[in-house]
This record gives C-alpha cells, sequence and structure tokens, in this order.
C-alpha cells in the first residue's frame, strides 16, 4: 500500500506522539508498504523552530521507505492563548494540505490529532489522491480543552464542536486509543462500528527496567534519593497543584524528592508555586534516548490529571512506566482507561483527581511496604510485554487499512 501519515511531530521532534508515529511508520515499513509522511519541522522542545530547520516554509527529505515533507508550524509559546494557537494549527494544517494534496495517487490517509485541524488536512489529501481517510485521536478535542478552561468563549466552543463534527463524518474510519474514548466519539452520534481501539504501543526491547542508581541521578544530586517522578509535558491537562500539596505534606520525609521532569505552558509559574520548597527538584527535559534512563531513576511515578480528562486523554507515558518497571500513582476520573490499566496490570494505583490527601495517603502506602511497591512493577512490566508492543499495534493499523481497502 501507498500510505499517506499526517502527524503534528515527527522524529526528530521529541513529543510522545512524535515517537509513536515515527516508530508505527518504521514498523509499516518493514511490511513492504511505502510512507510518506506530512508533519512540522521540529518544534515542540523550545517551542520555536529548531536550529538547522529554520528559513524555508517546507523542506522534504527522501528515505529508504518514502518520503518526509516537513511544514512550518507556525508555533506560538503561549499554549493559554487559543485564538493565536488556533490561527499557528490553521496555518500549519492548511499549508499540510496544499502540499500533500500534490502526490500521485495513494491507498490510505492517517491524520493524527490533536490539532483537530488536521482532519480537514488529511481529508483533502485522501479525496485529492484518491485514498480513504483514518483519523486517529490521541485526545477528544475540544472536550479537554473545554474541561480545562480554556476554551470558554461560546461562540469558539460551538465552532469547535461543528469542526469535531465535520471531521467524524468526512472520514472512513476514526481510531481511539481505548474504550472510553470510543464510548465518547459515539454519544456524539457516530456509529460505532467507524471508531476502532487501537492503543499506543511501547517499545518493550528500548524502554526496559534499568538500574535505578544511574547518570541521572548523579547528575541531578539524587544519589541514595528516595524519587517521586512526573515526566511528560508540564501543561494545562496536568494537576500539579496537587502534587506539590503532597510534596508538602511528606516533607518531613528526609530522603524524599519529587522531581518534574520536563517543559511546557505551566513551567514558570510551577516553580514560582513551588519556591522555597527543598523537596522538589525541576529538571529540563531530555533527549528522547535518554528517556528509559529518566525513567529508571524513579521509585514512583506519577500520573496527575485535572477532573474530567479521564475520559478524553489517555496519557501515553503510563504504558512507558509500565515498560520501565516502575510503579505509578494516576490521579484520574474512576472507571476510566487508565484505571483500568492500573488494575488490570497490578502496576498502579488510581486515586481520585485533584486530591492531595489521596495522593499523599497513596505514596505514603507505598514508601512503607517497599516489597510490594517493587512487586508492583514487576507486574506493569510482564503485562506490557503481552500487551503493547510496536508489531502488534502496526498490524492492527495494516489490518484497518486493508480492510477499508477490500470496503
Amino acid at each position: 500500500m501507498k500510505i499517506v501519515v499526517v502527524p503534528p511531530h515527527f522524529e526528530p521532534d521529541v513529543a510522545p506522539t512524535g515517537v509513536i508515529f515515527t516508530r508505527i511508520v518504521e514498523e509499516l515499513a518493514k511490511r513492504g508498504h511505502e510512507i510518506e509522511v506530512i508533519t512540522s519541522l521540529p518544534w515542540y522542545r523550545l517551542h520555536r523552530v529548531e536550529d538547522g530547520y529554520e528559513g524555508k516554509l517546507v523542506r522534504h527529505e527522501d528515505t529508504p521507505w518514502g518520503r518526509i515533507t516537513r511544514i512550518h508550524p507556525f508555533p506560538t509559546a503561549d499554549k493559554t492563548n487559543i485564538p493565536r494557537r488556533a490561527l499557528s494549527f490553521a496555518g500549519f494544517s492548511s499549508l499540510a494540505a496544499a502540499v500533500g494534496g500534490r502526490g500521485g495517487r495513494a491507498d490510505a490517509v492517517i491524520a493524527v490529532s490533536p490539532p483537530l485541524t488536521i482532519g480537514l488536512t488529511g481529508w483533502a489529501i485522501a479525496r485529492l489522491r484518491g485514498a480513504r481517510f483514518v483519523f486517529n485521536l490521541q485526545d477528544i478535542f475540544p472536550d479537554v480543552a473545554i474541561e480545562l478552561g480554556a476554551l470558554k468563549n461560546g461562540r469558539l466552543v460551538s465552532a469547535a464542536r461543528r469542526l469535531e463534527n465535520l471531521c467524524y463524518r468526512l472520514s472512513d474510519a476514526i481510531t481511539v486509543l481505548s474504550d472510553d474514548l470510543k464510548v465518547n466519539i459515539a454519544a456524539k452520534g457516530v456509529d460505532e462500528s467507524k471508531v476502532h481501539v487501537i492503543p499506543n504501543f511501547v517499545d518493550t526491547e528500548r524502554m526496559a527496567p534499568g538500574p535505578r542508581e544511574n547518570h541521572y541521578r548523579k547528575e541531578f544530586g539524587l544519589t541514595g534519593k528516595t524519587v517521586v517522578m512526573y515526566a511528560g509535558n508540564i501543561g494545562l491537562s496536568q494537576a500539579f497543584d496537587s502534587v506539590l500539596d503532597a510534596a508538602g505534606a511528606l516533607a518531613y520525609e528526609e530522603d524524599l524528592v519529587f522531581v518534574i521532569n520536563g517543559q511546557g505552558a505551566q513551567r514558570e509559574a510551577l516553580q514560582n508555586k513551588a519556591r522555597g520548597m527543598t523537596n522538589v527538584v525541576f529538571v529540563d527535559m531530555q533527549p528522547v534516548d535518554r528517556l528509559p534512563e529518566v525513567l529508571a531513576a524513579a521509585d514512583i511515578h506519577l500520573v496527575p490529571l485535572k477532573k474530567g480528562l479521564g475520559n478524553s486523554s489517555v496519557p501515553s507515558k503510563t504504558y512507558s512506566i509500565l515498560a520501565a518497571g516502575r510503579p505509578f500513582v494516576a490521579s484520574v476520573d474512576g472507571g476510566t482507561e487508565i484505571v483500568r490499566i492500573a488494575e488490570r496490570s497490578g502496576g498502579g494505583i488510581a486515586i481520585p483527581p485533584e486530591d492531595p490527601e489521596a495522593l499523599a495517603k497513596a505514596l505514603r502506602r507505598m514508601l512503607d511496604h517497599p516489597d510490594e511497591t517493587r512487586r508492583m512493577g514487576e507486574q506493569g512490566r510482564s503485562f506490557i510485554e503481552g500487551w503493547a508492543s510496536p508489531g502488534a499495534v502496526a498490524g492492527a493499523y495494516e489490518s484497518l487499512l486493508q480492510e477499508l481497502l477490500r470496503g
């Protein structure tokens, strides 16, 4: 098959969706498919186009499996400026559609959201090139933006809802990460037979349990400490106030350190709130090839989502934590996918979102029972090995595309 993939990020960009779809493309190429990737110039880490890529709106790279076309993302550093971000998304999506629609005939187009505007990009490319269109949803927008209070204006909410429904209607198939997200989409009038659950994979070979005392710990003064870590985007979706409150409640533990590793729109404000807290350490985002070492350095990981986001967001970092053989505490809405993963894997504890007292108690329990906590990490690793390998996920996409072509 000739497959066009339209992700907002792609290697060497370090955004989680970029890492995931880089590997999916590689796995599909191994199966003999020709791939064309239409993505943005790398910008996620610095919120600006990275050195070496500036100066052009469009760049092309030929690869053994096809071609990568990189489009200027018109980035904005302020994620709270919704109109500015909407213009950035619209500019990138429009340019990507114009460039992507020029190629020869293709069999299928996979467009990865967010941003939601990329749904129209994928549809336009598919129509112009005679292909079937698969809309991949990593998160459900505008639900996430509405729940966070980032999107409040009634007219903008209405416009975003119309765009969301239009993208669903135009797609030949929709893929989501969990049953919760499938229920969410079906409740909006989409035929359930059109919605397919394909989880994000985790590279269980690269992302493997490593030594706890490693160079990362040494570099950032964590040797000999008990480390509770959040590693990922410091954005609007995460309940960091609860994390700081729990750190304050456990400040009497001399060897306990809370590490917040990453960048994002809320980093500066969070550092200001944590000023004077000696048991909270901030570390800049690390290169993607260092992720196994970063995850191994923690004794316990945190997955702190704000209220209302459990049905519209599935943090992919949870899979990497399990693969690293480390236990986690997830503060997330009850009855949602992350809760089920915690229960099925035995690798984590789920508590209500934005509840610092429950978070402190969960951490206290894990600290008081270190043997049980280590077993949780081992159980999580065993679970993820049999559930979400890269080959299995790529095979699910291949089967879906073949089914659409037959239909």
